[in-house]
């Protein structure tokens, strides 16, 4: 019985930092995850550089996006931060 008493705190700090910490993060990445997978032709995006690029191609692993009228460039998918929202 005073093993598990001694044991307590730290079982409670445990759980304190699972939702503190490790949920919230675990949430963010599903959501991030669920937006990358989303994305199309003519989405905005800003990458983790934050250039604000014009998505023009979908593939597997990569976006082929549109930095301006003339340059198309490759980029990993892992390298978008978020979806560009125009503030109008």
């Amino acid at each position: 019985m005073e093993i598990l008493s001694q044991l307590l705190p730290f079982v409670f700090l445990i759980a304190i930092m699972y939702f503190v910490i490790i949920r919230p993060q675990q949430k963010e990445a599903k959501t991030k995850k669920e937006m990358i997978l989303a994305l199309a032709k003519g989405d905005k995006v800003v990458t983790n550089g934050g250039f604000i690029v014009v998505v023009h191609k979908v593939e597997d692993k990569f976006l082929s996006v549109k930095m301006n009228d003339d340059v198309i460039v490759k980029i990993a998918k892992d390298a978008i931060t978020r979806k560009y929202e125009d503030e109008a």
